[in-house]
């Protein structure tokens, strides 16, 4: 079932429960698909899973980089809201990979792509980017390659 369909049935149950943060969250989600759907040069076409997933990753960006601003700010309120969003958010996201997980995937492709150090994070990044979408932060991942290329010079 496409994502805009189970998002129009979590509305309605949200609705029907009052759950106003579920709701707020669930249709910001569906009008950032319909506004990708009616994009220029998306011709009206429904999302691919693909640009549906990456959809969810860029809501789940912005609803934790606005989450950081506020707590910077001292506004629990406000970070109260934008956690809650993104817990509904991630629901719709496939499972992430813990720590562990990325970090032994991470080695296994700079092995399987012969990274020697620093100078080859951009080689490695491309195809963690590529085959770890939608299952790690890509700060996260970027973080981990960097320190596992720092540490194979030492």
């Amino acid at each position: 079932m496409p994502l805009k369909e189970t998002l129009d049935a979590a509305i309605k149950q949200a609705m029907l429960a009052k759950d106003k943060v579920r709701l707020t969250a669930l249709r910001s989600l569906k009008s950032q698909i319909m506004l990708a759907e009616t994009a220029e040069g998306a011709q009206g076409a429904a999302l691919t899973p693909d640009a549906e997933l990456k959809l969810l990753n860029k809501a789940a960006k912005q609803r934790r980089d606005a989450a950081a601003i506020y707590k910077e700010q001292f506004r629990s309120d406000l970070e109260g809201n934008e956690l809650a969003e993104l817990a509904v958010i991630e629901e719709y996201l496939p499972q992430q990979l813990t720590e562990a997980d990325l970090v032994e995937r991470l080695v296994h492709i700079i092995q399987r792509v012969g990274a020697q150090g620093p100078s080859d994070l951009g080689k490695v990044m491309g195809v963690a980017a590529r085959e770890l979408s939608g299952q790690a932060d890509g700060k996260m991942i970027s973080q981990v390659v960097s320190n596992l290329l720092n540490n194979t010079n030492q």
